[in-house]
C-alpha cells in the first residue's frame, strides 16, 4: 500500500534560500576589502589614538608665557600665535600676543625692524578690540602699543602725535570701563610722561603702585618715570623690583644698565668707575641670560660696548661690536656703531668700509673689511644701507667728513663726500651742528678741487 509522506504540520522543510547564500558571500567579500585597506593604510581601525594630541589654545597660551617669563620672547610670540590658529577669535589671545610683540621691539636693533613689528603688535591689538570692544584690559593694552608707536624717529612727526592721541583715548576708555585697572593705570603713567605730563604721570603710576606691586609693567612704567625726571637711582631701584618679579628679561637689564651708565657719566671720580661697573655688570648678565636661552642677541654687546667707548676704552669696545656683528652679520646699524667707534678711536682708515656698509651697503666680502676682517666665527653677509634718518644721520655725516678728510688727489674721496653732504643738507639744512660738520666738509674737499 503506497502511504504518502507526511505534511510539515508545525513547521517548514528546510530548503536552500539563494538570497541568504548571496547576503554571506557578499559580506565575506567585503570584510576581505576592509582586511585589505587596513593593511594597506587607506582606512585607519577606529578608536586609535591621534598621532599628535590636539592642543587648546589655552595649552599655547600657557607655553607662551612661560617663554615669556624665560626672556625668550621670539619663542613667546610664536606660541601666541599658535594659540591664535587654534582659537582666532580668542580676545585675551591677541591682547597677549600684542603686548609681547611690543616688549620684543625694544629687542631689535634697525629702525625698519622696530616699526615692523610695532605694527605687527597694533595689528593684533585691533583684532582684540574687535573681539572685546567692551574689556578694560584689552583697552589698556592698546593704549600700551599706541604709545609705543608713537615714535616719530619710525613713523614720523605727524602720525606719531596721532598715536599718541589715540593712545590717551584709549587708556582714558579702559579706566572707564574699570577704574581699578592697573594696567591702565600704569600704561597711562606712561602716555602722560611722553606727552610731557610729568605731575600728572606721577600720580597715576604711583596709584598703579599701590594697587599691584607684584606687576612687572608697574615698575618698568614706575622706572620710566622717574628717568623721565631725571632721578635715576631711583628709576635703578624701580628696575630691580621689575627685575625680581621676572628675572629673564633682558630689556630690563639694559634700561638698568644705561641708568648706571648715565649716572657714570655725570658722576666725579672715584664714583664714576664703579658705576660704570655696575652697568657693565647688567649688560653681561643679561648677555649671559642670552646664551642660556641659546638666544643670538647683538644688544647686549652693544650695551657694552657703548659703555667702554664712553670710558675711551675703543679697542674692548670695538671687539664688543664686532661680536655683535658675528651674531647679525648682516644689520646695517652694527657697522656703523662700529664705525663710529673708529673714528673716536682716531682709526680714520677703517671707519671708511665700516661706515660704507651703514649708509650705502657692502658686498659679502666687503662686509668682512667693514668690521675689521673675517675671523673663523664670522659669515660674510650682504648688507643692505640704512635710509637717512634721525637715528642714522651720524653715520651719513660722519661718512662724509672721513672720505673729505683723507682725499688726496691721488686719491679722492670727495666726489661721494659731496653726495653724501647733498643728501644730509636736504633733510637736516635746520639742524646748525649738523650742517656745521657738513659745511667743513664740503670746504675741504672745494679746497682740494681748487689746488688741482
Amino acid at each position: 500500500m503506497n502511504v504518502a509522506p507526511r505534511r510539515p504540520l508545525f513547521h517548514r522543510r528546510s530548503s536552500p534560500n539563494l538570497y541568504r547564500m548571496f547576503l554571506w558571500v557578499t559580506l565575506i567579500l567585503a570584510f576581505v576589502w576592509l582586511i585589505r585597506q587596513v593593511e594597506q593604510g587607506r582606512i585607519k581601525p577606529l578608536f586609535l589614538p591621534t598621532p599628535t594630541p590636539t592642543r587648546t589654545a589655552r595649552s599655547y597660551a600657557m607655553e607662551g608665557d612661560t617663554h615669556f617669563l624665560a626672556g625668550n620672547l621670539d619663542a613667546a610670540i610664536t606660541a601666541y600665535q599658535e594659540a591664535i590658529r587654534v582659537d582666532p577669535d580668542n580676545a585675551e589671545v591677541w591682547a597677549k600676543l600684542a603686548r609681547i610683540q611690543a616688549y620684543s621691539s625694544s629687542l631689535l636693533t634697525t629702525d625698519a625692524q622696530k616699526r615692523q613689528r610695532l605694527q605687527e603688535a597694533l595689528e593684533s591689538i585691533n583684532r582684540a578690540v574687535e573681539l572685546a570692544p567692551d574689556d578694560s584690559t584689552v583697552h589698556a593694552i592698546r593704549a600700551f602699543v599706541l604709545d609705543w608707536n608713537a615714535n616719530p624717529i619710525l613713523v614720523g612727526e605727524e602720525q606719531a602725535a596721532d598715536y599718541l592721541t589715540e593712545a590717551e583715548q584709549e587708556a582714558v576708555r579702559a579706566l572707564q570701563l574699570d577704574n581699578q585697572n592697573t594696567l591702565a593705570l600704569a600704561f597711562y603713567a606712561e602716555i602722560l610722561v611722553d606727552q610731557q605730563k610729568w605731575t600728572q604721570a606721577e600720580q597715576y603710576i604711583q596709584q598703579a603702585v599701590e594697587r599691584d606691586p607684584t606687576l612687572m609693567d608697574v615698575h618698568r612704567v614706575y622706572a620710566y618715570v622717574l628717568e623721565s625726571l631725571g632721578q635715576y637711582n631711583l628709576a635703578i631701584q624701580e628696575y630691580d623690583k621689575a627685575i625680581a618679579i621676572a628675572p629673564n628679561l633682558t630689556f630690563l637689564y639694559l634700561r638698568a644698565g644705561a641708568n648706571y651708565r648715565r649716572l657714570a657719566f655725570e658722576g666725579v671720580e672715584p664714583q664714576r668707575t664703579a658705576l660704570y661697573e655696575k652697568s657693565l655688570e647688567y649688560f653681561a648678565k643679561a648677555a649671559r641670560l642670552n646664551e642660556q636661552l641659546g638666544i643670538e642677541d647683538p644688544l647686549p654687546y652693544l650695551s657694552i660696548a657703548k659703555t667702554y667707548s664712553q670710558q675711551g676704552e675703543f679697542f674692548i669696545a670695538a671687539r664688543n661690536v664686532q661680536r655683535a656683528i658675528e651674531i647679525d652679520p648682516s644689520n646695517p646699524d652694527l657697522y656703523g656703531q662700529l664705525g663710529i667707534i673708529y673714528f673716536k678711536s682716531r682709526n680714520y682708515e677703517g671707519s671708511i668700509p665700516a661706515l660704507k656698509c651703514a649708509v650705502r651697503g657692502c658686498t659679502a666680502e666687503e662686509s668682512c673689511e667693514g668690521r675689521g676682517g673675517c675671523g673663523p666665527n664670522d659669515v660674510p653677509a650682504e648688507v643692505s644701507g640704512l635710509p637717512l634718518s634721525p637715528n642714522t644721520v651720524v653715520y651719513y655725516y660722519t661718512y662724509g667728513s672721513v672720505l673729505a678728510a683723507l682725499s688726496v688727489p691721488q686719491q679722492n674721496y670727495c666726489p661721494e663726500a659731496m653726495e653724501i653732504f647733498a643728501e644730509v643738507k636736504a633733510s637736516y639744512s635746520n639742524d646748525r651742528d649738523i650742517m656745521g660738520i657738513v659745511q667743513a666738509g664740503e670746504q675741504i674737499c672745494r679746497s682740494l678741487e681748487e689746488g688741482q
